[in-house]
C-alpha cells in the first residue's frame, strides 16, 4: 500500500484542459478561443522584436554571470517595474515609500502579497480578515488567497449579465457593506474574464468609499499597455488611488505586455505610508520569499529591466505593445460587425465596449457546449473568449458559429 493511497485525483485546470482538448481535435476549422496568450493573425505566438533585440544584448554582455540575485530580486528591474505602474513622476516614488518584490509572474506577486497580508494585516496571523474578489474573477484569485490561509473569501458584485456590463450599484453597495479593514482585489484594467472596466468617474466613486471604509486595495495589473495600447491609460486607476493617499499592493505581470509567458516575470509593487514603514514591510517580504523560492530567476527580469531603463528600447517596446493592442481592438470591431451583418439576435455592443484580451460574450453553458461539440470552437464554459484567437481567416467561421449557437440553442 502506498502512503499516498488516499490522495484523490484533482480536477484539471479548466483552461489547460480546454487547450488539450483542442490539440486532440482533428477538425480542419477548429479554433482555440480559450488560451490566455497573444496570437498573431496567423495564430502563432509573437516574440516581440524589442525582446529579440534585448536578448542579443544580454548574450553579448560578458559581465553577466549566473550568481544568485538578491532575495527581493534584481534592483533595477524592481524599481523600473514600479515606476511603470505608478508613473515616473509619482510623488510616492519621489518620497521613497515605494518598493518592489520580483516574483514568479503575476501569480507569484499575488501569493507573496497574500501571504504577507495574512501574517500582518489587521493584526498578526489574522486569517479571519475578509478578502473580496469580483464575481466573476480570474479563477486563481480564490485559490491563491485560500492557499495563503485566508478563511473568509467573498465575492463582490461586478458583472451585470442582463445588461452585459458593470454592476456599479451592486459593487458600490458591497463596498459599503464590507467590514472595515477588508481586502479587495481589484483588476487594474482589462478585467478578467469580462473585459469590462469602470470608467474614471466610477473609479473615483469606488476609491471614495474604500477610503471612507478603510478597505485595503490589492490591484492585479496583468495587462498594462496591452489593453488600450497606452501605459498611462491602463494604469490610471492605480495612480489615482495612490494620489488619494492609499497604502496598497500592485501585482504586476509582464507575461502579456512583453510576451514573456514562460519566463515568469512579475513584480509586487508596495506603496507604503512612509519610507520607514516600507523598509519593515520589505524585510518581512524577504522572509516570505526566502522560504518560497529563495531567489528569483534572472533572464526575464534582465530583459524587462534593460528595456524599461533604456529610452530607445522603452519607446520600441511601447510601439510593440500598441501593435498587439491594436490587433485586439480590430478583432473586436470586426466580430461585432460580422454578428450585426448576420442579424444575430441580441445586442453586441458589449464586444467593443469591453477592453483587453478577453470578452464575456454572453453565451450560456449550453451554447458554449454547442460551439465546442458541433463547431469545434473552443471557449470557456462561462462564455469568455480570447480575442487574440480570432484572425482574418477564422473570423467569418467564428461569427457564423456564434450566430448558430444563439439561434439554435437555448
Amino acid at each position: 500500500m502506498s502512503v499516498f493511497g488516499d490522495v484523490p485525483q484533482a480536477p484539471p485546470v479548466a483552461v489547460f484542459k480546454l487547450s488539450a482538448d483542442f490539440r486532440e481535435d482533428n477538425h480542419p476549422q477548429k479554433v482555440n478561443l480559450g488560451v490566455g496568450a497573444y496570437r498573431t493573425d496567423d495564430s502563432q505566438p509573437w516574440v516581440l522584436p524589442v525582446v529579440k533585440k534585448v536578448e542579443r544584448l544580454i548574450v553579448e554582455d560578458t559581465s553577466l554571470n549566473h550568481e544568485y540575485l538578491p532575495i527581493l530580486g534584481l534592483p533595477e528591474f524592481r524599481s523600473a517595474a514600479s515606476k511603470v505602474a505608478l508613473g515616473e513622476d509619482s510623488p510616492a516614488v519621489k518620497e521613497g515609500r515605494v518598493g518592489g518584490v520580483q516574483s514568479l509572474g503575476g501569480t507569484g506577486a499575488l501569493r507573496i502579497g497574500a501571504e504577507f497580508l495574512r501574517r500582518w494585516h489587521n493584526g498578526v496571523n489574522n486569517t479571519a480578515t475578509p478578502v473580496y474578489v469580483s464575481a466573476p474573477t480570474w479563477a486563481n484569485h480564490n485559490g491563491v488567497f485560500a492557499d495563503a490561509g485566508f478563511k473568509d473569501i467573498r465575492p463582490y458584485r461586478y458583472w451585470n449579465g442582463a445588461k452585459r456590463g458593470l454592476d456599479l450599484r451592486g459593487l458600490l453597495d458591497d463596498l459599503e457593506q464590507a467590514p472595515e479593514g477588508s481586502i479587495f482585489v481589484l483588476h487594474a484594467c482589462a478585467h478578467n474574464p469580462t473585459g469590462t472596466d469602470p470608467n474614471q468617474g466610477q473609479w473615483r466613486q469606488i476609491a471614495e468609499i474604500m477610503k471612507n471604509r478603510n478597505l485595503f486595495v490589492f490591484f492585479d495589473s496583468a495587462y498594462q499597455g496591452f489593453a488600450s495600447g497606452s501605459l498611462e491609460k491602463d494604469a490610471w486607476a492605480i495612480r489615482f488611488f495612490v494620489s488619494q493617499g492609499f497604502e496598497l499592493f500592485v501585482a504586476q505581470s509582464f507575461s502579456k505586455n512583453f510576451g514573456l509567458y514562460n519566463e515568469r516575470v512579475g513584480n509586487l509593487t508596495v506603496v507604503a505610508r512612509d519610507g520607514d514603514n516600507l523598509g519593515r514591510i520589505l524585510s518581512q517580504m524577504e522572509k516570505i520569499v526566502r522560504t518560497t523560492w529563495s531567489n528569483p530567476p534572472s533572464q526575464g527580469a534582465r530583459i524587462v529591466s534593460k528595456t524599461l531603463n533604456c529610452p530607445q528600447l522603452f519607446a520600441e517596446w511601447q510601439d510593440n505593445v500598441k501593435t498587439m493592442a491594436d490587433r485586439v481592438l480590430l478583432m473586436r470591431d470586426q466580430l461585432k460587425l460580422k454578428l450585426l451583418s448576420l442579424g444575430t439576435p441580441g445586442t453586441w455592443d458589449h464586444i467593443t465596449q469591453q477592453i483587453g484580451m478577453f470578452s464575456f460574450t454572453g453565451l450560456n453553458p449550453n451554447q458554449v457546449a454547442y460551439m465546442i461539440k458541433e463547431k469545434h470552437v473552443y471557449l470557456m464554459a462561462n462564455g469568455r473568449i480570447n480575442m487574440c484567437g480570432l484572425t482574418s481567416k477564422n473570423l467569418d467561421y467564428v461569427a457564423q458559429s456564434i450566430h448558430d449557437a444563439v439561434t439554435q440553442v437555448q
